[in-house]
């Protein structure tokens, strides 16, 4: 037998390490490798040959190992250029020298162009014995073919708690107020149309619509007339018609050259003040929080990405499937159901699935019924958290640390 090796890329979502720990268990139930390796930092850490031997890993520490946010085994935002042929050489070589069949990478979009990448790169150099397998994650929810992403879901319900809670909050003085929600989304609006379902968003400005501020204007003023009061929730990707973000503070130096978002909120609130909407307007960015706040994993998501990361396993126990992503589908049942699928790698990367503008309602007033019915399954159950003896959850030594 040979051995096979698990990795991270992009940002990390709460329920990522929950792939890598069904990988693990479903190699530990039939173990078809020798060893699974965690390769540190990517594929910047495997080209410098840095892992972690994590076949033995304990029943307690996988269990732990799912309540983990972030990337335990350390992330990159490493691009493969297809034109740089030295960092292929060296990978393959690094895979030669550890006798690696088998390399799962867990990742968005760039991601699984990696393993579509490595997948042309062995087919056509001829090689044999090498294979690649895509496990998907993203907050964004934006990767196609796939009913939703690991990792869209739990984002979603600390978004539509942290919607619904500081609702609350900002309803409780007599005073005119407005208060501005802003989440994570670049091109696409799932997340910031995932707090809908708590029924209190009065504004929704989302990426797929381009920004109109005199509509704008009128919609917030539609409630500050009405109540006094507008709650709004922003994506960071949202543009003018031209293309421009509405976030002044745009830059492309990610490495994958997207732009580095983050201030859409704040321009919406310079908006309200600067038309005289409400004398005042609080801004609420959820930043890194709305990724990485594991004790309100969605059970359902965790489920889900741990079964993915078995499915993985177990489907590589056919030495013909490469270049593949292992991804989620829903069932056409009454009830709530899924199965795992297999695609195409090519199928997904550089591809962008967008919030479908027919659950897109007029003058920012929210998502369709149709939405909220595709959203809330999504966020049902809370996983059993393990706390420590001063009530912290227990979370997993990053591996990159140890």
């Amino acid at each position: 037998m040979a051995n096979c090796l698990v990795a991270q890329s992009g940002g990390p979502t709460s329920v990522i390490n929950a792939t890598v720990a069904g990988v693990v268990k479903a190699n530990q139930m039939n173990p078809y490798y020798d060893k699974v390796f965690g390769g540190l930092n990517g594929i910047e850490g495997i080209l410098e040959e840095r892992f972690v031997d994590l076949t033995n890993m304990s029943d307690e520490e996988n269990r732990i190992l799912r309540q983990t946010p972030s990337s335990a085994l350390g992330s990159c935002r490493y691009k493969l250029l297809r034109e740089n042929e030295a960092d292929f050489v060296k990978f393959f070589e690094v895979l030669e020298k550890h006798d690696i069949e088998t390399v799962f990478y867990t990742g968005g979009n760039d991601s699984m162009d990696t393993v579509y990448a490595l997948t042309q790169y062995a087919e056509k150099n001829n090689i044999k014995g090498r294979r690649f397998v895509g496990c998907p994650k993203t907050v964004d929810n934006d990767l196609m073919v796939m009913d939703h992403s690991p990792g869209f879901a739990s984002a979603a319900k600390f978004i539509a708690t942290t919607a619904k809670q500081t609702h609350l909050d900002s309803t409780v003085y007599t005073r005119e107020d407005v208060f501005i929600l802003e989440t994570m989304g670049r091109d696409a609006g799932w997340m910031a149309a995932s707090a809908c379902v708590t029924g209190i968003v009065d504004v929704l400005v989302l990426p797929e619509v381009p920004f109109v501020k005199e509509d704008f204007i009128k919609a917030v003023k539609k409630h500050m007339d009405a109540k006094g009061k507008c709650y709004i929730v922003v994506s960071e990707g949202v543009r003018y018609a031209n293309g421009q973000y509405l976030a002044a503070g745009e830059s492309k130096d990610d490495t994958f050259g997207h732009a580095v978002l983050g201030g859409s909120g704040q321009a919406l609130r310079d908006i309200v003040l600067e038309a005289g909407l409400s004398p005042r307007a609080k801004v609420q960015d959820l930043a890194n929080a709305q990724r990485s706040h594991a004790t309100e994993q969605s059970l359902v998501d965790v489920t889900e990405s741990f079964r993915l990361g078995m499915s993985a396993h177990m489907r590589s126990t056919d030495g013909t499937f490469t270049g593949k992503t292992v991804c989620v589908v829903r069932r056409d049942t009454e009830a709530y159901d899924v199965e795992y699928i297999a695609t195409d790698a090519s199928n997904i990367a550089n591809h962008v699935k967008n919030f479908p503008m027919e659950w897109i309602l007029p003058d920012f007033a929210g998502v369709s019924q149709e939405a909220l019915d595709y959203i809330k399954p999504l966020l049902v159950g809370q996983p059993t958290i393990l706390y420590d003896e001063i009530g912290m959850p227990k979370h997993v030594v990053p591996y990159y640390n140890r």
